[in-house]
């Protein structure tokens, strides 16, 4: 079983978004995140966007990426703040955009004005990643989030992200495959990251065997697949006996 588990959390360490979107965050907490994404190495950082200079600084030179959050966590409708604090970011060293799509106009039959911010927001992002949250559990049922999906997919999402991690219920498994199906059927070269919830390294081994059964098992790479999470570094260092 250590050998299992260290296997995982060799894969899935490279995978890793090391997040830090606590309400009382510190420049000394930044400091202390970016030393931990040195150590595994892992794919990126995810902070709010006051701290993107700061982990842009510390992680110059390294291949690690600064991630951001946008419209975060409400999932708003001000469509021309989301685009004003994306070039922002931008300008500050961010590398990649976490947006929170408006899911309640979704639930309420508004997808014009979800795919209307999606597709703002890529144009401000150029070749830049972006990843836009669907906030699975809020949308609530497997239609939304299939509906979710496609709207992102075709606005021109390079991710789709489950969740900010602030909702009552966040990644599910059930939310995953939808959401892997959908990018599948859709034919483009997208990618899924996994947030919100995940803990332990029997997390990561579920949603790699589910990235691998939908997608095959070459697909999940740091291009394509990412593992949002603060709490489960640990867990995949202490896994590696680190």
């Amino acid at each position: 079983m250590d050998s299992e588990m260290d296997a995982v959390a060799r894969r899935a360490l490279p995978l890793l978004d090391l997040t830090d979107l606590g309400e009382t965050c510190t420049e000394t907490r930044i400091d202390a995140l970016c030393r931990d994404a040195k150590a595994g190495p892992v794919a990126a950082i995810c902070v709010w966007p006051r701290f993107v200079t700061q982990g842009a600084r510390a992680l110059s030179g390294t291949g690690i990426r600064i991630a951001t959050v946008i419209n975060f966590p409400d999932g708003g409708e001000d469509c021309a703040r989301a685009t004003d604090d994306t070039a922002e970011a931008l300008r500050d060293g961010a590398d990649e955009i976490d947006l929170v799509l408006p899911y309640r106009a979704l639930k309420r039959g508004d997808a014009a004005l979800a795919r209307d911010m999606v597709e703002a927001v890529r144009d401000v992002c150029g070749s830049v990643t972006l990843k836009v949250i669907l906030e699975t559990g809020e949308l609530g049922n497997p239609e939304r989030i299939r509906a979710a999906s496609r709207i992102a997919l075709e606005a021109g999402a390079d991710f789709l992200k489950t969740s900010t991690g602030k909702s009552p219920v966040s990644a599910t498994p059930e939310a995953a495959d939808l959401m892997l199906t959908e990018i599948k059927a859709s034919g483009r070269p997208a990618g899924l990251k996994v947030s919100g919830g995940l803990r332990s390294v029997a997390d990561a081994a579920s949603y790699l065997a589910l990235a691998d059964r939908i997608m095959g098992p070459d697909w999940a790479t740091p291009r394509t697949f990412r593992l949002g999470a603060s709490s489960l570094y640990g867990a995949l260092m202490q896994a590696r006996g680190l």
